[in-house]
């Protein structure tokens, strides 16, 4: 198999329910970028508890929390979150508590940015927990569509059809940006944007459209 292979069954997707599952999806989220600073930050937050570990527990865990998440201590968040089934507590925990700060300029810091991909390196650079992928997770998830999210599904199906040869043991940053442009050929074939383009290969992974 290979990249036409791929792209085949991203356009059968494309013409099945699959298509109105994932539109819906990115409409939510480009509504998201004008909520609130508190609603920006839950979105961040989700992102920082779905590094190594998976989007339907932090998602599960964010929704038990609330507005707890703006305002537990850091011990007391912990504990929560490890009775909630969170592989590490303490280290999350601390990450959330240290980009409360962000809350009150999140809104500001995305205005002041044009290009997504320099904004992606300042969340990097300046929120504790966050590298390329979560970044990237959270930009999309507040409906920017030009950076990928290279996680362990995308993955999977890149090496299922032959465009990765295995999986790398760490994603430095030149690999991360190396496999993002091979993504960007991808969706050019498709002829979507990179962050729905995410969607359809987490859908052929998991047969879900979340988030």
């Amino acid at each position: 198999m290979g990249i036409k292979e791929l792209l085949d069954e991203i356009d059968r997707l494309r013409r099945g329910r699959v298509k109105d599952l994932v539109e819906g999806r990115m409409r939510e989220f480009e509504g998201l970028r004008n909520g609130s600073n508190e609603d920006l930050f839950k979105e961040l937050a989700f992102c920082l508890l779905t590094a190594n570990f998976s989007a339907e527990g932090a998602l599960r865990i964010l929704e038990s929390l609330g507005d707890d998440i703006f305002k537990l201590p850091e011990e007391e968040l912990a504990k929560r979150l490890g009775e909630l089934g969170h592989r590490y507590p303490r280290k999350r925990a601390e990450f959330i508590v240290g980009a409360r700060r962000l809350i009150p300029v999140l809104r500001d810091v995305l205005a002041s940015f044009k290009d997504e991909r320099l904004l992606r390196e300042w969340l990097v650079r300046n929120v504790r927990g966050l590298g390329y992928k979560e970044a990237s997770h959270f930009l999309r998830n507040i409906g920017y569509k030009n950076v990928s999210i290279v996680d362990f599904h995308v993955l999977k199906v890149l090496m299922r059809f032959g465009l990765l040869e295995e999986r790398p043991r760490s994603l430095s940053r030149r690999r991360y940006l190396e496999i993002e442009s091979l993504l960007e050929d991808l969706a050019r074939g498709a002829g979507i944007p990179l962050g729905e383009l995410d969607l359809y290969l987490w859908y052929l992974e998991t047969g879900k459209v979340i988030k």
